[in-house]
């Protein structure tokens, strides 16, 4: 028998609380009474029965589901309940749309009815407790009375069924409803018009990371992208590995590739590779020199990068086509001769766009086995010639790519010109940068060669599996980039922004466990209470789904010397998950280290009128005993938020990234399992990365929150990092004034071979727009070259005495202030899912 649909759209305007709590709690109480859900954007809610005709409205709908599913209880024990469940019912619906008037008389009912009752109608909860409590959930006045304390009893009850797990999971899944359907719509507004002429069933994408590394978070943005809009248009997606470079790629590499996808939730629909292609790579180079469009050239590489800056023509640029073909064939048998040769598109020596200026398209590599085709080849294509070709002959019909690439543009489609092969849109999206982060692959590989990290799936690393094993989940990355749309912007990212959806993913799932900082742990003699015994407590007070854990009393615990040294004499304090004890006393050394607190016991004590809330732990006994852990914590590999092109990273490396500390932990946490996440009250969230560490402890490392205390950098700027970084702008400045003086012996040299020609007012124009060219740039360089003088001396009060006074150190009050750090904005967030960490 096919089972109850319910159709519901979670943007209501009165939100489709009482029949989706109602359906929760039939499935909760019976699995194989299961309701269907599902949510659509303006749907009327309605109710599909079997064999039954459907019904609409809320209060018909609630009414229908506790007639259905009578025997468990909804609709009252008998007839009398039954008829009073009703009339609950209809009040309900009155009680969602009531004024502040008309809320507060049923208020004061509703709290005069229950003062002796836990449930509204009968000795267990019924589809009356649901469409009340729905009411007051959806009502502002009522849920204001609520909150208010004026009508305990029906604070009571309410916060009874607010608390119960079914209804828990109503809420949750509504949230989750509502924050798909945002984003489904955001994204698919933000991204339809983007991509040309789109057709539904034929638009191929393609991801294809070279296999030389890991991905990072720039390439999960791009493998993103493209499986989006492969499945937004039921299209394809292509996975190809770009294996064109033999001396940096290896098989494993591929297969972390694949791995890493497969966290992202990526399968393409193809996986292929460019080597499988090169049979028909090779052929089409013989067709570019056999049309004149290629030649061989053997100018070494520093010359021919020059020559091509200069727009200066290869001395072999015009060699016949019988010389481009002999050579060619040298190079393709990897002979000593033909290892100095390169084979380079013909399109232009001197192209304003650098990117057409004659690129590479085949290099000699013969000594390098290639981890697929072994010896079989001893010429490699380049990406810039094989990519556009593959694209085409795959039936690509989008390439995505980032914007860096732009320039690169005319020179795919040249290619694709040059062979009469089929045209591939191109998509331009802006590369996802972040501060104090480093994506290169030479860099990154730097660390670990240098053994700063531990490997590419270091915390610290920005890979996919530097950053899972942080704690950030999929969910979190997926959302984050489809987040970001289209954006041709190329910006720096903070980690806040990330940190902070990540949080709002763990929070409600991470159970809560207790840890104290083992170093100067403070024994607390708690006068008057029970003595040692365990108790059963809810994992996660708001999500009942993550059962329970023991948690241990005793008349002696354990607090930390911070909180120890914290407590005044006679103060009252909150012992977490407790109650109030009263200070009586403390024990110090000279140092003013606790070394212990001699405490009574008020259990009972109102724990809103205590200032402070510390956690605790009972000392380790044959019924439980606490656990040492690892805490580890990390900052940023380089202590700039944004390094210049003539910044030398190694100049900025954070000089410690890796902070440990030893914790007494609670018994519980002995039974999780590698990779759990977890709340340590008070300190943050944690994933578990070792079960045990070099040391035999358990590695638990911190997740960020999105804080901006936790998202700054832990260095502050020292003497030295200030020095490399006037250093950095006196190069820059240099770099400035040789690029003016460049440009300059340029264009006299330009305008003398014109004046050569006889074009002598052309001269005299070229002259004075070169000269007033020049002299900008030059003024640009003196400029910042006077701006990293002042950096490295202390000579600002001769440039601008009227400001600063350097002998007294007194400001102008008049001049602005100068913000000298950037501190991070914190995101404030909202809990919508409660997704699972994978």
């Amino acid at each position: 028998m096919a089972s109850p649909t319910l159709k519901l759209d979670p943007q209501a305007k009165v939100a489709p609380l009482a029949p989706l709590a109602l359906a929760k709690l039939v499935s909760a109480a019976d699995a194989a009474q299961s309701i269907t859900l599902s949510f659509e954007d303006g749907v009327a809610p309605t109710l599909l029965l079997p064999n039954a005709a459907p019904v609409e409205g809320y209060v018909h709908i609630v009414r229908e589901l506790a007639s259905y599913y009578a025997q468990l209880g909804l609709s009252g024990a008998d007839k009398d309940q039954s008829a009073q469940v009703n009339l609950y019912i209809g009040q309900g619906d009155n009680l969602a749309l009531a004024n502040f008037q008309t809320a507060t008389a049923i208020a004061d009912d509703l709290d005069q009815h229950l003062a002796l009752r836990t449930f509204l109608v009968g000795h267990s909860i019924t589809a009356a407790d649901v469409a009340i409590w729905a009411a007051v959930r959806t009502s502002s006045p009522v849920i204001g009375l609520v909150k208010k304390g004026l009508h305990n009893h029906l604070q009571r009850w309410f916060n009874h069924i607010d608390s119960l797990a079914p209804v828990s999971d109503a809420l949750v899944q509504l949230a989750d409803a509502k924050a798909e359907k945002f984003k489904n719509k955001k994204t698919a507004a933000g991204f339809d018009l983007f991509l040309k002429d789109a057709q539904q069933g034929q638009v191929v994408t393609r991801f294809p990371p070279e296999p030389s590394g890991y991905l990072h978070v720039g390439h999960a943005k791009a493998a993103i992208l493209n499986q989006y809009f492969a499945r937004q248009y039921n299209g394809k997606l292509i996975i190809r590995f770009d294996d064109t470079n033999p001396s940096k790629e290896k098989e494993e590499f591929e297969q972390s590739i694949i791995e890493d996808l497969a966290l992202l939730g990526i399968k393409g629909d193809v996986t292929t590779h460019t080597s499988d292609h090169f049979d028909t790579l090779y052929k089409y180079a013989i067709q570019m020199i056999q049309l004149g469009k290629a030649y061989a050239d053997d100018t070494p590489q520093e010359q021919m990068r020059a020559e091509r800056m200069d727009g200066i023509p290869s001395k072999r640029r015009d060699a016949s086509i019988e010389e481009n073909m002999t050579r060619f064939a040298e190079m393709s048998t990897g002979s000593a001769d033909g290892r100095k040769w390169c084979l380079r598109a013909k399109l232009s020596f001197d192209d304003p766009n650098k990117a057409m200026r004659d690129p590479v398209i085949y290099r000699c590599n013969p000594d390098v086995s290639h981890h697929r085709t072994g010896t079989t080849w001893k010429v490699y294509p380049t990406y810039d010639f094989a990519c556009p070709i593959v694209d085409s002959i795959e039936g690509v019909t989008h390439a995505l790519r980032t914007n860096e690439y732009r320039d690169r543009n005319p020179q795919y489609q040249w290619m694709l010109d040059a062979l009469s092969l089929r045209k591939v849109d191109i998509w331009d999206f802006g590369r996802l940068n972040f501060v104090y982060t480093l994506l290169s692959k030479r860099k990154l590989q730097w660390f670990v060669d240098n053994g700063i990290v531990g490997g590419w799936d270091d915390p610290r690393f920005p890979t996919v599996r530097g950053i899972r094993r942080r704690g950030m989940t999929i969910e979190t990355i997926q959302e984050f980039i489809l987040a970001q749309g289209p954006s041709q912007q190329i910006i720096n990212m903070e980690w806040d922004n990330i940190w902070t959806i990540n949080k709002r993913h763990i929070d409600p799932v991470v159970p809560r466990y207790v840890a104290l900082d083992k170093e100067g742990v403070v024994k607390v003699s708690v006068k008057g209470a029970p003595k040692r015994h365990s108790k059963e407590m809810p994992r996660h007070k708001k999500n009942a789904d993550l059962g329970n854990k023991v948690t241990v009393f005793d008349e002696v615990v354990y607090v930390e010397q911070t909180d120890a040294r914290s407590f005044a004499q006679g103060e009252e304090v909150t012992f977490m998950d407790w109650g109030n004890v009263i200070i009586d006393s403390k024990q110090t050394d000279a140092a003013g280290n606790v070394l212990s607190i001699e405490a009574t016991a008020n259990l009972d004590g109102d724990f809103k009128k205590t200032k402070k809330k510390v956690t605790w732990l009972a000392p380790s006994a044959s019924d439980a005993s606490l656990v040492e852990v690892n805490l580890l914590d990390f900052d940023y590999l380089i202590t700039k938020k944004k390094l210049e092109e003539e910044d030398n990273f190694a100049d900025f490396v954070t000089p410690t990234s890796e902070f440990h500390s030893v914790a007494l932990a609670d018994h519980n946490v002995a039974a999780l399992q590698q990779g759990a996440a977890v709340q340590f009250e008070r300190k943050g969230y944690y994933i578990l990365d070792k079960l045990a560490g070099k040391d035999g402890r358990a590695d638990f490392i911190k997740i960020p929150d999105g804080k901006a205390a936790t998202s700054a950098s832990k260095v502050a700027p020292d003497v030295d990092t200030e020095a490399k970084k006037a250093a950095a702008a006196k190069a820059r400045a240099e770099k400035a004034a040789a690029k003016a003086k460049k440009e300059q012996e340029k264009a006299e040299k330009k305008a003398k071979k014109a004046f050569e020609k006889g074009d002598g007012v052309g001269v005299v124009a070229g002259k004075v727009k070169a000269g007033v060219a020049a002299a900008t740039a030059g003024l640009a360089g003196a400029i910042a070259a006077r701006n990293a003088t002042q950096d490295t001396d202390d000579t600002a009060s001769k440039h601008f005495p009227e400001i600063i006074d350097s002998g007294k150190g007194k400001i102008n009050m008049y001049d602005a202030p100068v913000i000298t750090t950037n501190i991070p904005t914190p995101v404030t967030t909202k809990m919508y899912s409660m997704n699972k960490i994978l």
